[in-house]
């Protein structure tokens, strides 16, 4: 073992372990990248059928103006294809209504003063926030206390009329959490982020993102289909289920929450949180386009107890994603509801057709996914950033060590690789 010639040892080949390789790489140390699934990507991953759909693993976009995201990606190689900033919201009456640009403009997409979603005082403090917002850093928005966003919205005045009609189901489609338990300071840096940017795709899918980092670094330092059973010696060795063992400068542990904890046990600081929140996303294809009920908008079900929480149609935004002549629905339901993906399915179809037709019911299932840890816990009074470093040269990274989000895995590898980088 030969601490200056041998590699820093990733674990974990998701968006986390993958920035920290790459600022590593490009500062020239040696690094390699350990994963047991058979493509890079961890929990963003796109499955391509043997009929030519191209399936992301859950509905995921990129909020554009993610600062880490700004930082990693060249959004031209990506082409990203944009959602329209607005959504249609199914309400609990049964009647859709548009919103164009709610966060952005928010007085010119509430247009008449009736609008069912809200009272004219809950438009003017959607643009007192939207306003209160835009200077500042995200850092800041991040640091900030917090309490429920639910108890956040009520204390700035919002309606509950507008709480459940809008911020239940959008914001809750960004949580998985429709009860509006997450922090409120993450709330802000969602708000935020949804003023400043847009909601896009890769063209090809959501794994364009992880698939981009990983050609930059050298092929002999990723090593797919190889699971990791120990990390030896405070991050000096690491043990593969084989039976190998891996000699390491330091470790980087970039894998979710419970398997961090599986390998490193009481190495983790205490208070240790590793809930997540489930999802499951079920696709369905369509003969000829999808109907949608407003082009590349994201559609909302306000109603209580529905199971279609959230509802995308991905060939309106890319078309490379379906065979020619034919539409994708993804219908997102968050939440455990204990429901096999038969019954899921046959259950989702007369929600679906009450909101899109008849023709719902004779959609076409293509696969479901069910994403145990889609998203990690972040409730109030979580630090916005926790240890990294756990021991001179053992490491973690990950939005479950930070927020739930794509910007936080990014923003955790990076930190990490700048404190090996200053050693």
């Amino acid at each position: 073992m030969n601490p200056e010639h041998d590699p820093i040892i990733i674990i974990g080949a998701g968006m986390a372990g993958l920035a920290c390789a790459n600022w590593l790489h490009r500062a020239g140390r040696a690094v390699l990248v350990l994963d047991a699934a058979d493509a890079v990507g961890g929990r963003v991953r796109t499955d391509v059928t043997p009929e030519g759909f191209r399936l992301d693993r859950g509905f995921q976009i990129l909020l554009t103006d993610y600062p880490e995201a700004r930082r990693m990606f060249d959004y031209g190689a990506l082409n990203l294809k944009k959602y329209r900033s607005g959504a249609v919201v199914r309400l609990a009456d049964g009647r859709a209504t548009t919103l164009e640009n709610p966060l952005q403009q928010p007085l010119a997409a509430f247009t008449a003063l009736a609008s069912p979603i809200g009272t004219l005082t809950d438009k003017l403090l959607i643009a007192k926030l939207a306003a209160q917002l835009q200077g500042q850093a995200p850092e800041a928005l991040l640091a900030q206390p917090s309490e429920t966003t639910l108890a956040f919205l009520r204390r700035y005045g919002w309606s509950e009329q507008i709480i459940n009609n809008f911020f239940r189901p959008f914001f809750g489609g960004v949580y998985l959490d429709r009860e509006l338990g997450t922090a409120s300071n993450f709330f802000q840096f969602v708000f935020q982020q949804f003023i400043k940017g847009d909601a896009a795709v890769p063209a090809l899918g959501m794994q364009q993102l992880p698939e981009q980092i990983a050609a930059r670094l050298p092929a002999s330092s990723l090593r797919l289909n190889t699971a990791v059973a120990a990390v030896l010696d405070a991050g000096r060795r690491v043990r593969l289920a084989s039976g190998e063992t891996l000699p390491a400068a330091a470790t980087v542990v970039a894998t979710d929450g419970p398997a961090a904890t599986r390998l490193l046990g009481s190495d983790l600081p205490a208070p240790l949180t590793t809930a997540a929140r489930p999802t499951t996303c079920t696709y369905f294809a369509t003969a000829g386009a999808a109907p949608s009920l407003g082009h590349k908008l994201l559609h909302l079900n306000a109603l209580p107890g529905a199971l279609a929480h959230n509802v995308a149609f991905p060939a309106e935004v890319s078309a490379a994603v379906v065979p020619a002549g034919q539409g994708l629905v993804s219908v997102s339901t968050h939440g455990a509801h204990g429901l096999t993906d038969e019954a899921l399915t046959e259950r989702l179809r007369p929600e679906l057709a009450a909101w899109f037709g008849p023709a719902a019911r004779q959609w076409q299932h293509l696969r479901t996914y069910r994403i145990a840890q889609a998203l990690p816990v972040y409730g109030p009074g979580q630090p916005a950033q926790q240890p990294l470093r756990l021991h001179g040269t053992l490491f973690r990274c990950g939005d479950w060590a930070a927020y739930p989000s794509l910007n936080a895995a990014l923003g955790t590898g990076r930190q990490v690789a700048d404190i090996l980088l200053s050693q």
